[in-house]
């Protein structure tokens, strides 16, 4: 019985294995045939480079819910220990010391190979700028965490010299210039994303040939929305993501492993 058991267990990974590769090439397959690709990333793209997700099995939120509310914009403005918190958490993120994976560079190859129309991405660590991304075709839905603003003034800067007056012993550093509520520059939960913005994501769905949703459960709008707009237009869609995504039935590939190893496969020339 342990033998067999044995060589079903091994039967088993090796169909999924084989099935994982047949996931690859017919994914690699897709993206070689397309001249215009629209890619959208999300947190799981830069797992690989130790800052965690939100929503997975180790996400953020996920080990600790109550770190959702300095996420949630009434929260944050008017519950002084939440802001207390969210300096904390910004002043220990390990995004400040976090370096771009291969899977960030892969997109770099890609933006090289001048297929890549757009670069959408949720995160707000900046790494694909960092890994060499053109800024002009990276679209930030979400926003920026290194830089802050006032809510008040609209005053903007960088981030750095703020979180040194946290470190400095200021746990709520407010406005030098009119004493008013400090942010990152990120959007929150009841925040309205820049219209702008929105569509310029939405015009990079509608004229692709392969829409590419890489590290993102397209569980949050209006970016898991533009998955199915760039169907609609024609676009094949890939999806690479770790874990199932509600829009895995439309795309014409999907691929199941560790972006910063999948990533380079899929985007390099025949």
């Amino acid at each position: 019985m342990i033998f067999m058991y044995i060589r079903c267990h091994r039967r088993l990974a090796r169909v999924l294995c084989e099935t994982g590769q047949v996931e690859t090439e017919r994914a690699a397959d897709v993206l070689r045939g397309a001249g215009h690709v629209a890619v959208l990333t999300g947190a799981g793209i830069s797992t690989d480079s130790g800052i965690p997700d939100f929503r997975g099995p180790q996400g953020v939120w996920t080990k600790n819910p109550a770190a959702e509310r300095t996420s949630t914009l009434s929260h944050y403005l008017h519950e002084p220990e939440v802001r207390r918190l969210a300096w904390q958490q910004r002043v220990a993120s390990p995004a400040w010391t976090a370096k771009p994976n291969p899977g960030h560079a892969a997109l770099v190859d890609l933006e090289r190979q001048g297929r890549l129309v757009a670069l959408v991405t949720q995160n707000i660590d900046e790494l694909h700028q960092r890994a060499g991304s053109d800024p002009a075709l990276v679209v930030e839905l979400h926003g920026t965490m290194r830089r802050v603003v006032c809510w008040s003034c609209g005053a903007d800067g960088p981030m750095e010299p703020v979180l040194d007056r946290v470190r400095a012993g200021d746990p709520d550093p407010h406005c030098l210039a009119c004493g008013g509520i400090l942010k990152s520059a990120t959007i929150s939960f009841g925040q309205g994303l820049d219209p702008l913005t929105i569509e310029r994501a939405e015009e990079a769905a509608v004229k692709c040939d392969v829409f590419l949703a890489v590290g993102s459960s397209l569980g949050v709008y209006p970016a898991a929305g533009l998955v199915p707009l760039a169907r609609e237009a024609g676009a094949g869609i890939v999806i690479v993501n770790g874990e199932p995504t509600p829009f895995d039935p439309i795309a014409s590939a999907v691929v199941r492993g560790s972006i910063s190893e999948v990533l380079p496969l899929l985007v390099a020339p025949a």
